[in-house]
């Protein structure tokens, strides 16, 4: 493991406790240049794991608390007519959202309309937005971080599928272990930890690491081994539609980003075994008929690895 790595998760493990698993599944997100989504119920840690990412990177940080009256506007900016001092003469001046910032927090993004929702598809896909007719550029790098109450709680607006596609992974955290809840009980307020952490990764090394993701080496065997996945989820799964060539690309991304975080600059079967469940569950949700959570389980148990 690289040293501004392991300072970054160290980092986190003291402010979110017992969740290494989910804690390096973030930032191998990040690092494979995707956007993350957070499903959890309220409560368990989803907005202190999204600050405390952005202290570690170092990234310019912006929250939008998602509501039912949320207008696409409240996330990306409005022009508003601004009259010369003295004269009324004047002109529209864009007033940029908080979607321009490097990684943005959309808390509780179902909790908004479908309208307001759609608002982020082209700045999580392109980079940009475009207002009144005018494309601007997000800064770099852009990360959306997502959080979501499960779809059960009153009040929610279900992601569409091509929403859910943007997000190159999906976790939870869950309940914390009986010894970490202690801790939580006995020590610090996390938000305030989370304020006070120290930038591990810089912007521009954050951009060096994503290119080092893109140099892990992927064998012919490996790629086999992925391409049977795809294959499977496709043709052999029974499922009613399978992974889209950009849902093999998260895939094979997100196995380098691992692989890169354990230390190798080259992809094992293991490492695309780790991120399968964070990659392919919300990806083939509706296609299983909503047994989301056995979908990676199936393929693991179904596909060999033959390398």
């Amino acid at each position: 493991m690289s040293d501004p790595i392991q300072q970054a998760l160290s980092q986190l493990n003291q402010v979110v406790l017992g969740k290494e698993t989910q804690l390096k599944m973030a930032l191998a997100c990040l690092l494979a240049k995707g956007h993350l989504l957070i499903e959890d119920l309220p409560g368990m840690g989803k907005t202190t794991l999204s600050h405390a990412l952005a202290s570690v990177l170092g990234l310019q940080y912006n929250r939008i608390q998602f509501t039912s009256d949320l207008l696409p506007a409240d996330i990306l900016g409005v022009s508003i007519f601004e009259k010369e001092p003295g004269t009324e003469l004047g002109r529209f001046r864009f007033h940029p959202g908080p979607v321009f910032s490097q990684l943005l927090l959309a808390d509780e993004i179902n909790r908004a309309t479908p309208k307001a929702q759609s608002a982020l598809l082209e700045a999580m896909e392109e980079g940009q937005v475009t207002v009144e007719g005018e494309t601007r550029p997000l800064p770099q790098p852009f990360f959306v971080i997502a959080t979501q109450n499960p779809v059960s709680q009153s009040g929610t607006f279900p992601l569409p599928e091509s929403q859910l596609d943007r997000f190159l992974m999906r976790i939870q955290l869950g309940y914390p272990h009986e010894q970490a809840e202690r801790e939580l009980l006995e020590g610090k307020d996390r938000r305030a930890m989370a304020n006070n952490l120290q930038a591990a990764i810089s912007p521009a090394q954050l951009q060096q690491l994503q290119q080092q993701v893109n140099d892990v080496q992927a064998s012919a065997s490996l790629l086999d081994y992925v391409q049977r996945i795809i294959r499977f989820s496709r043709y052999d799964g029974g499922y009613q539609y399978g992974l889209s060539p950009r849902g093999s690309l998260a895939l094979l991304r997100s196995a380098k980003a691992w692989a890169l975080i354990e230390g190798r600059q080259h992809v094992l079967p293991e490492d695309v075994q780790a991120v399968l469940p964070a990659v392919v569950d919300h990806r083939l949700a509706e296609a299983a008929d909503g047994g989301a959570h056995s979908v990676s389980q199936q393929i693991l148990n179904s596909v060999p690895v033959l390398i």
